[in-house]
């Protein structure tokens, strides 16, 4: 029995070390999101809105182009903090800017290239807390049906950032979709089949779960704090439901919230979450994990149960507003990446399962053959990320 016991718990935290070993040690690394807005004002053009870091473009066209003049006045003005400062030092720098972008970013019709041209001015604008570049490029296209999109901006062999996204929805060719771009998949054709979209944005949301060190320790501390299967599974669900509903918020112009209080709210939540169960840990002891009915209904929950539940959705909506923040739900009425960012959600709750069902039957397991051995793991798992997201909190306050 012994044996099976430090079997058990051998098992769950191997479980543990392994969910948090896939994960860089920041929450999210140092990435970078670049949004894209394709449309055609007639044959053979097409135009792209494109909003890009500002820092990051500064950082990287002048070492694209080695222009040195560019990095100083460029990284001063972003010291300064002025927006006008901002946008001249861009437009005195247009040609190694342009040159940077337009060889990063390509539009091809069939075979052949299409020319770019800046039109306007560079404007600068506040987004996810951090100014971003806007600028707007035609594109000269020879005539054809299908164009092909293709991203490399600030790849990670600049070594500024690790894994940039480029978030583009298009309106091109009588097609209508969104996608997003990476270093493994840096290219999409207007005319991609329904499952290819479907599969990019299902792979980024278990992307961003899996690389989010944040909501590994989120799901930890639900499962932790979980006293019975249909708790985790509730949970979860929940906790995706409210991602959706933040969506849909977002996507009607309704919820815009400024990641200098979502981010520090994130990382609290992280806290409440785990020391939920150091607390009941602290009041009930031995019977912390004890419900306080006998139902055995699928969806039954005692009071504290579902007062987590609530807990745990009002969360979620918080955790929503960052992620639709993150991938560029900004706009009103945008329903056609609004569908692409409920596939991303269908992502995360597939790898919210996947983790779950490898977990916390170990849990359940351990729970039943050594009560005591579990409570103590559980509690040192609660208190771990109780305390990093106190951590979080206080440095992203």
């Amino acid at each position: 029995m012994q044996d099976l016991v430090r079997r058990c718990a051998y098992l769950f935290a191997a479980a543990t070390a392994l969910l948090l070993s896939a994960v860089p040690a920041q929450a999210h690394g140092f990435s970078s999101t670049v949004y894209v807005d394709l449309t055609a004002p007639a044959k053979g053009h097409v135009r792209a809105d494109l909003g890009l870091e500002y820092d990051l473009l500064v950082v990287s066209a002048a070492d694209y182009e080695k222009d040195d003049a560019l990095f100083k006045v460029g990284t001063a003005a972003f010291d300064s903090g002025d927006s006008a400062k901002q946008s001249a030092a861009l437009a005195a720098h247009s040609d190694s800017v342009m040159k940077y972008v337009t060889q990063r970013f390509v539009i091809a019709a069939g075979s052949n290239a299409c020319t770019a041209t800046q039109q306007g001015d560079i404007t600068i604008q506040q987004r996810e807390g951090v100014p971003y570049a806007f600028l707007v490029l035609d594109y000269q296209c020879p005539a054809a049906d299908v164009h092909e999109v293709r991203s490399g901006l600030f790849p990670d062999s600049e070594t500024y950032v690790r894994g940039t996204k480029t978030i583009v929805t298009y309106d091109l060719d009588l097609q209508k979709g969104s996608s997003a771009l990476d270093s493994e998949h840096p290219s999409f054709s207007t005319h991609q089949s329904f499952a290819e979209r479907f599969w990019e944005f299902f792979r980024l949301g278990a992307e961003h779960l899996l690389t989010g060190l944040d909501h590994i320790l989120f799901l930890l501390a639900l499962i932790a704090g979980s006293r019975r299967l249909r708790e985790i599974v509730l949970a979860a669900t929940t906790f995706t439901l409210a991602h959706s509903v933040t969506f849909i918020l977002a996507a009607l112009g309704v919820v815009h919230v400024s990641p200098s209080f979502i981010e520090p709210v994130i990382a609290l939540s992280i806290a409440v979450v785990a020391c939920w169960h150091l607390w009941r840990i602290w009041r009930r002891g031995r019977l912390a994990t004890d419900l306080a009915t006998s139902s055995r209904s699928h969806v039954s929950l005692d009071r504290a149960g579902w007062t987590r539940l609530g807990v745990v959705f009002c969360f979620g909506l918080v955790h929503g507003v960052g992620f639709a923040g993150a991938l560029g739900i900004q706009q009103a009425w945008s329903w056609t990446l609004l569908w692409s960012l409920l596939v991303f959600n269908v992502g995360i709750e597939t790898v919210q399962l996947t983790l779950i069902a490898i977990t916390f039957p170990l849990l359940m397991l351990l729970r039943r053959k050594a009560p005591s051995v579990a409570l103590w793991v559980t509690g040192v798992i609660a208190a771990g990320v109780t305390v990093a997201g106190l951590v979080w909190f206080v440095q992203r306050l």
